[in-house]
């Protein structure tokens, strides 16, 4: 989902198909094919497509437009292919997530109300072993206790083109030092949340995704969420903000 997109109202194929891959992904960790979509909606090959697109556009799912089946790269918070951040529910591996922000808010999904997941994953600088256990949208403990979430794009870049900018960047750190030493690996500064402020900045989308058959395109505006964030009490100074 591209900046400064015009707000708009997904049509009621869209709709009906986002349900449809939020309960698939929940259920299987996956995204399902074309096929799948088509049996559970009825929809035919072209609706579907469409129905991509918008989704697309309105920052739902990420899509390779390159392609003529339109192949999910995320259905967010999921994503198809292995990232920081991977979701283990009952023990098992499930899933991987879209990164260490989005991962926050994956526990309240309707789906998963009640159970406790599991995020494993890795601190950006050293890759020594991040675990995090999260129910109902909070946050139960984390291994090491220090860890934090660190993330080195300036909202001025998220959503340029599309999420991957974005995610890429937001990665955990062990502590503060650790971030400092990613920002050297990588030349970038960033800023560092605390998980309270994590779910402060996601709040939105877990209260909404699932809970909203209706809820409308996100849109992305750098100026709301730079101000979103100031009022968590970030500092971003690193961004010089």
């Amino acid at each position: 989902m591209p900046q400064y997109v015009p707000a708009f109202t997904f049509t009621e194929n869209a709709l009906r198909i986002r349900q449809f891959l939020y309960e698939f992904c929940c259920a299987h960790g996956y995204a399902p094919d074309l096929r799948a979509v088509h049996e559970a909606t009825g929809l035919a090959r072209r609706e579907i497509i469409q129905a991509y697109r918008q989704l697309d556009l309105g920052g739902m799912i990420v899509v390779d437009h390159t392609t003529q089946n339109l192949n999910l790269l995320k259905v967010l918070p999921f994503t198809s292919f292995p990232s920081q951040v991977r979701l283990v529910l009952d023990g098992r591996f499930h899933a991987y997530l879209g990164c260490a922000m989005e991962s926050v808010a994956c526990s309240k999904m309707p789906p998963f109300a009640g159970k406790e997941l599991r995020l494993e994953s890795f601190c950006a600088c050293c890759l020594a072993p991040v675990s995090v256990r999260t129910k109902d949208g909070e946050i139960l403990s984390a291994e090491p206790a220090s860890v934090l979430i660190h993330v080195s794009a300036v909202p001025w870049e998220w959503n340029a083109v599309d999420f991957f900018t974005m995610c890429d960047s937001m990665n955990y750190v062990l502590d503060a030092d650790h971030a400092l030493n990613y920002e050297k690996a990588v030349a970038r500064r960033g800023v560092l949340f605390t998980f309270e402020q994590a779910r402060g900045l996601v709040a939105g989308v877990a209260n909404n995704r699932m809970w909203d058959y209706h809820w409308p395109a996100g849109g992305s505006n750098p100026e709301r969420t730079i101000e979103a964030i100031r009022a968590l009490g970030v500092d971003m100074s690193n961004w010089g903000l």
